[in-house]
């Protein structure tokens, strides 16, 4: 059977073909927005929030469950207003006047789901609230949404922000970001229409992923170090701190350790066991672009327990072709979300023998039994 591998975009999660970051621009907004993102909208393929993410520059995206808002003590300002529509004028609710607010809170699911974030979050029940009236209905209709007056996340925000922040330019752009996301898929969606084939569901087949059937010689796990976010530098210069990879059916192995722009905190290097590496060991941006292309083969799959780890490498080597991020089968199991450490206990899963001394090294020898687990698994179905 013909493979229907798509490469994809780990910034948009969409396939390469439909990836729409080049049309993001950036907006040097004044207000800072907080978006509360519930955890079921985090690798949603039509999710809006990353073009607000990535399009304002003074913009934080905290993900959860309703338990984690609830709980939890989220970096919520003195002068902050809640974006979040009313279905009717509830009593009690303060609406937002006077001058405008430092910070702005958006909350990012479904209906319910934003719902319940507020209903449960006590941070959020008292603070005013910024009404939008939307003239016209929202043009996402790629999702079904409440209404036809609903808008998605992107175009609540830009609408609050121009509200707030009329001055500012670049606005109308993120909008324009949007409606390229949704007329190329749309068009896409046009093209197979009548000649999509539906799948029976609940087979194991499509609980698993069909990379885990490759030959093991052309899956490779990786693990990267990010640099602290306080050290972060422009997209262009952001890279790994380290990079691990290792062929699951030999003991073929990459292990790189790259320069820096900014120089690391010790404390830093520290907790990543990398103290001991020098500055004249590690590679530059140019040596490990070379290294990896010729350690990943064509067809090669990149096999990677979580999405930010493709979206580092990424970052620092362009486009990392066929892609099988682990944790996307974990929310299919009993270990459906939780850190690799927690994975690998909730599953019963032993990690191996890390066959170096940093934490990557760790790290990567969890990520190679997860895989490994997830392999026999899928043979067993």
């Amino acid at each position: 059977m013909k493979s229907r591998t798509q490469h994809r975009c780990y910034i948009c999660f969409r396939p390469l073909e439909l990836c729409y970051c080049d049309s993001i621009p950036r907006v040097s907004n004044r207000t800072q927005v907080l978006v509360l993102q519930h955890v079921a909208e985090r690798f949603h393929p039509f999710n809006t929030a990353r073009i607000v993410k990535h399009g304002l520059r003074r913009c934080q995206i905290v993900v959860g469950h309703n338990s984690d808002f609830a709980t939890g003590d989220l970096p919520v300002e003195p002068d902050a207003v809640l974006l979040y529509p009313e279905e009717d004028a509830t009593s009690g609710i303060r609406y937002h006047v006077g001058p405008p607010p430092g910070q702005l809170i958006v909350v990012d699911g479904t209906w319910h789901q934003a719902k319940t974030i507020v209903r449960d979050c006590r941070q959020l029940q008292t603070l005013p609230r910024l009404r939008l009236a939307p003239a016209q209905p929202g043009r996402y209709r790629i999702r079904r949404e409440p209404t036809p007056q609903s808008l998605s996340t992107v175009e609540a925000t830009v609408q609050a922000l121009s509200r707030l922040e009329p001055e500012t330019p670049g606005l109308d752009q993120l909008l324009e970001a949007f409606e390229a996301m949704v007329t190329a898929q749309m068009a896409r969606r046009s093209r197979e229409q009548g000649t999509r084939q539906r799948v029976r569901s609940g087979g194991g087949y499509h609980k698993y992923p069909r990379a885990l059937f490759l030959p093991a010689s052309q899956l490779v796990v990786a693990y990267g170090e990010a640099p602290p976010k306080s050290q972060e530098v422009g997209a262009d210069l952001r890279q790994p701190v380290n990079w691990l990879a290792q062929r699951m059916d030999v003991n073929e192995r990459f292990e790189q350790v790259l320069e820096q722009a900014v120089t690391l905190p010790h404390r830093v290097r520290e907790h990543m066991q990398l103290s001991g590496i020098a500055p004249e060991m590690c590679s530059t941006r140019t040596q490990f672009q070379e290294e990896w292309r010729h350690f990943l083969k064509p067809n090669d799959v990149l096999v990677v327990y979580h999405a930010r780890t493709a979206q580092l490498l990424q970052q620092a080597v362009g486009p990392c072709g066929r892609t099988l991020v682990l944790k996307s089968i974990c929310g299919k199991t009993p270990a459906a979300s939780g850190s690799l450490d927690e994975v690998l206990r909730v599953l019963g899963v032993q990690a191996l023998d890390p066959w170096g001394p940093t934490r990557a090294h760790h790290r990567l020898a969890m990520a190679v039994a997860l895989a490994g687990h997830f392999r026999l698994c899928a043979r067993k179905v």
